[in-house]
């Protein structure tokens, strides 16, 4: 069993058991976190898409830790104009671990 649900902009696949890196959502780790944005449901048989979003499905998942990933830079260069700019970030993060996947 699969499901894609919405979190900050992006979509996430996921499954029971699995770990992902979502944007910043400032919560304790081993808090508990709930998802209502469904967009699809696989449940091994048959596909459920959303019309935007699957009605009374839930994803539960558990925060494991906060962070901040690897830089990353971007440079731009405009050749022959002695023009480049340099600039680097850090994204936040929060590491989660998917604990059920619900329909209804």
């Amino acid at each position: 069993m699969y499901a894609i649900f919405k979190n900050g902009g992006k979509q996430y696949k996921v499954s029971e058991g699995s770990i992902v890196l979502l944007d910043k959502l400032s919560l304790e780790p081993k808090s508990k976190v709930e998802f209502n944005e469904v967009l699809a449901l696989h449940n091994g048989s048959e596909l459920n898409v959303g019309t935007p979003l699957v009605v009374g499905a839930k994803i539960q998942a558990e925060v494991i830790n906060e962070g901040r990933g690897k830089k990353v830079i971007t440079f731009k260069k405009r050749r022959r104009k002695d023009s480049k700019t340099k600039r680097g970030f850090r994204r936040d993060f929060t590491r989660v671990r998917i604990l059920k996947i619900s329909e209804k």
